[in-house]
Parts: structure tokens; C-alpha cells; sequence
């Protein structure tokens, strides 16, 4: 069966989590055909892999985020939208009502538009924007309205607009941009779509946006609220919804996601790559090793887990924290990270940039994670194949993956509150001064992990779920296309 994997901002660009996840899934369903429709942030990414693709991966198509700010459009146009079109449109930009994306499809790939950029220089769209401007915005400039509006959904149209791979089926592995193209996909060709949400695309998209200086205050709600609408696209047209832990189901269906959609597989691991790690003793050495196997990425508040370390550091002045993943992605956070932990004076932290992780992770005691927003990380699964303990912030699934549902296996792992970077100290102190207690959690991790995730489990599920759809092969035969 030919699949088309949809994925935005990861495989096989960047490494890690999710990218570490499809690339998993791809090299053990070997009897599958692959292609990767791959949404970046940008143009200078093209080509820039950061893993070697199995032979079943047959194409890799690359789509840039950043080419809007090359498009140039015509203006005046008038192309005589449908009052149902025209709805469409308003309801895309927050004015109420459930969008209409397939009249928002057929509109945005018609051969009548020479290019994306045409249709937001059009009087069409200009009525559209004066009409959202009265109705809730009043008081903010139009000019300002009209380029804030212009750079939030001119990259959506150029990706709506993009050549989309014929497969038997396809699987976004997340909502947003993913998600929008896998709805085209199953609109233009019938053929069927599945998603898989590992973090919840939409709220993080909103805590991002909330603390972002570059999004004025009275458009905020305006960058959320489109952010939402995305995810209902993917939720509307997905014919199953996979998530990988109940958490996220509850909030799929808050989100107005059909809960018969709804199906939990778990990510998982393969515990015997760790077999050599768990089965060895912790160096006796008096230094408590503290590691992260993290992007060097806001979302992952890598400040609050410095200044974490920097109170550990009070009691435990030979401890060291080893922070193992990726900076290039946001040169500016590394940067703002380092000038902190110069500002704190602080000894003992070490960026390893990217490393074959198990070479470190047998060195670590304590394995840390303070993500501001998580689905069930790969890390912490990592680290409970390996045997070490974990303390991470409360997010996705880390509550559940440490503390067990009534699985009558011990913690694992303590679980701190997002932000709080005293709390989160004084766990990892609590770990710092028992051997013994890092020693059972790391046990209770491995336990586990062997008992319900698996990447035997894993695959064995995927393998199922592809099978269902084996067969349907509808390339419905488009005049769009």
C-alpha cells in the first residue's frame, strides 16, 4: 500500500520526538510504500535531511512556509464568489460558523487563480476584511488588519494550492497545516485520511501565541482562534482520529472532535535497545549526573529546567546538568539560554548539541524534562527502558507514564507543575539525595514500559489500522486536478 505521511515542522528535517516517531513507524512496516509530504518553515531547510530514509520511502515532497514573502499578486480582481464561498471565508477569519473547506478548496485550486496572492489583493477579499473590521475590529487600523491577516493565511493558501502525492491513504501526524492538507487530500481524491495527534496542535499553537511579542495584543484571539479552525478541518475530515493517551481524547472531543473517531495507541520503545543501560550499575562517584534529551526550543522551557539546576546546584554543588539535542532551530532561545546561565554563574551545564543519546544515558542519574506542552515524549520513554528516574513537568502523558493508571507498578518519576522551576528543584533534590529511591523509580520505569509500551505493541497496532484500509484505493478522478 502506498501512504503519504504528512508532517509539519519534523521528518526528516528535524530530529526527535516526532520525527524519531514517524521515522520508527516507516523502518518497521516494511511492506508498506512511503512517501512524505513535508511542511517546513523554511526555503533554506530544502534538502537539509537529518536522517537516512529507509528504502521504502519512494518521494519526498517539500513544501516552504516562507514563500509567501516572495508571492506578489495582482490587484482588482474580481472573482465572484459564491455567497456559500464568501461564507467560507468570513467563517476561516473568525466570523462565526463552521468553515466550509470544501468550498475554500475548489475556490483556492481553481485554474481562474493565477496565484494565491491574487485572491487577497482582490475586491472579493477586500469586502471580506471591511466587513470582519466592522463587525470586530472597529478600532484597528484596516491597513494593519489587512497585512496581520494577509500573513496568517497567505502560507495555509500557498499549501492548499501545492501538489498533493496520490496514495491509498493518508496520515497526518498532526492537526494545523498537517491536518488541513490531509482533509485536501481525502477531498480531492476520496481517498482515506487518517490522523494521529501527539501533542494537542491547536493549544500549543495558543500558549505560543499568548506570549508572543510578535502578535499584537487585539490580534491574538484573531491568530488562536484560525489556529482552531485548522484543527477542525483535520477533525472533520479525518476518518479516525488516533491519540496516545486518554488526556488527549478528553480534549479532542472539548475541541469538537467525533469521539467515535477516537482510538489510543500508545508510542513505544524498543526496551531491548536499552538492556545494556538498565543492567548497569550508576557511577559511584559522587556526581549526580541530571539530563535532558530535549530541542533547544521554547516550547521545551529550557530556562525553567536551568534555573531548576541553579537551586540544585545550592545543595549539591557537584551535580551537572547535560543537555543533549538540537540549538540550530532557534538560534535566538539557545542564545538567550547560554546569557542565562552565564546571569546565574552557573558551573556544571553542558550543551552537548546532538549526540547518540544511549552514549550519554547510561552516564545519567536523572533524567529531566520541563516542556510547556507534551504529547508522550520518546525521552521519558527512553529513560524508563533505560532504568533512570524522571522528573518532569505535568504535560500530555508524563503523569501517566510515571505515576501508572492503577497499573500497580510504583512511580517512576516525580511530576512537577509547568513553570515552576522551585518545585521542579525540589524534586530533582529529592532524587539527588537517594540512590535508593532513583534506583526502585528506575525499576518501576522499566516495568513499565515493558508492560504497556512497547514498540512491539506499537507497530503491531499501526500495522493493524493501515490493514483496515487496505484496498480502498479511490484516486476519484478530480477536474481540479
Amino acid at each position: 500500500m502506498r501512504i503519504c505521511i504528512i508532517a509539519e515542522g519534523s521528518y526528516p528535517h528535524i530530529t526527535g520526538g516526532v520525527s524519531s516517531w514517524i521515522h520508527s513507524l516507516i523502518t518497521n512496516l516494511p511492506e508498506h510504500e512511503f512517501v512524505i509530504f513535508a511542511i517546513v518553515a523554511n526555503e533554506k531547510q530544502r534538502g537539509q535531511y537529518k536522517y537516512s530514509l529507509p528504502s521504502n520511502v519512494s518521494e519526498i515532497k517539500e513544501i516552504f512556509l516562507d514563500s509567501y514573502l516572495s508571492e506578489n499578486g495582482e490587484s482588482g480582481h474580481r472573482f465572484r464568489l459564491s455567497d456559500d464561498k464568501r461564507n467560507a471565508f468570513r467563517s476561516l477569519l473568525g466570523s462565526g460558523g463552521e468553515v466550509e473547506w470544501s468550498g475554500i478548496f475548489d475556490m483556492l485550486r481553481s485554474k481562474k487563480l493565477r496565484a494565491a496572492s491574487d485572491f487577497l489583493m482582490s475586491k472579493d477579499f477586500f469586502d471580506i476584511l471591511v466587513e470582519l473590521c466592522e463587525d470586530k475590529y472597529a478600532q484597528v487600523p484596516f491597513t494593519e488588519m489587512f497585512w496581520t491577516v494577509r500573513s496568517m493565511i497567505l502560507p495555509l493558501f500557498l499549501t492548499i494550492r501545492s501538489d498533493i502525492p496520490k496514495a491509498d491513504l493518508y496520515h497526518s501526524v498532526s492537526t494545523g497545516y498537517a491536518g488541513v492538507v490531509g482533509a485536501l487530500a481525502k477531498h480531492l481524491y476520496g481517498s482515506p485520511y487518517i490522523l494521529t495527534e501527539h501533542g494537542i496542535y491547536s493549544r500549543e499553537r495558543e500558549e505560543e501565541i499568548i506570549k508572543a511579542d510578535w502578535v499584537k495584543g487585539y490580534f491574538k484571539d484573531l491568530w488562536i482562534e484560525y489556529f482552531y479552525r485548522l484543527s477542525e478541518a483535520a477533525y472533520n475530515y479525518a476518518d479516525e482520529v488516533i491519540t496516545l493517551f486518554n488526556r488527549n481524547r478528553e480534549i479532542e472531543i472539548e475541541l469538537g472532535c467525533d469521539e467515535n473517531k477516537i482510538k489510543i495507541i500508545p508510542n513505544g520503545v524498543n526496551v531491548a535497545d536499552y538492556a545494556d543501560i538498565a543492567s548497569r550499575p550508576a557511577e559511584d562517584d559522587g556526581i549526580v549526573r541530571l539530563g535532558a534529551i530535549v530541542r533547544v526550543v521554547p516550547i521545551k522551557d529550557i530556562k525553567t529546567m536551568i534555573q531548576s539546576f541553579a537551586l540544585v546546584r545550592r545543595e549539591f554543588p557537584q551535580a551537572e546538568l547535560y543537555i543533549m539535542g538540537p540549538s540550530e532551530e532557534n538560534e535566538e532561545y539557545f542564545e538567550e539560554c547560554l546569557q542565562l546561565v552565564e546571569t546565574l554563574q552557573l558551573s556544571g551545564v553542558f550543551f552537548t548539541g546532538e549526540v547518540r543519546v544511549k552514549d550519554y544515558l547510561a552516564r545519567m542519574d536523572i533524567i529531566l524534562l520541563s516542556s510547556i506542552s507534551e504529547g508522550m515524549p520518546l525521552a521519558v520513554l527512553e529513560a524508563m527502558a533505560a532504568s533512570k528516574p524522571c522528573v518532569t513537568t505535568d504535560v500530555g502523558s508524563c503523569r501517566e507514564l510515571l505515576q501508572g493508571l492503577d497499573d500497580g507498578i510504583g512511580p517512576a518519576g516525580i511530576v512537577a507543575p509547568v513553570m515552576h522551576y522551585d518545585q521542579m528543584a525540589a524534586a530533582i533534590a529529592t532524587l539527588c539525595r537517594s540512590s535508593e529511591l532513583r534506583e526502585t523509580m528506575g525499576r518501576n520505569g522499566l516495568a513499565r514500559v515493558n508492560a504497556a509500551y512497547t514498540r512491539e505493541k506499537f507497530i503491531e497496532s499501526y500495522r493493524e489500522r493501515y490493514s483496515d484500509y487496505k484496498g480502498e484505493r479511490r484516486w476519484r478522478a478530480s477536474a481540479l486536478n
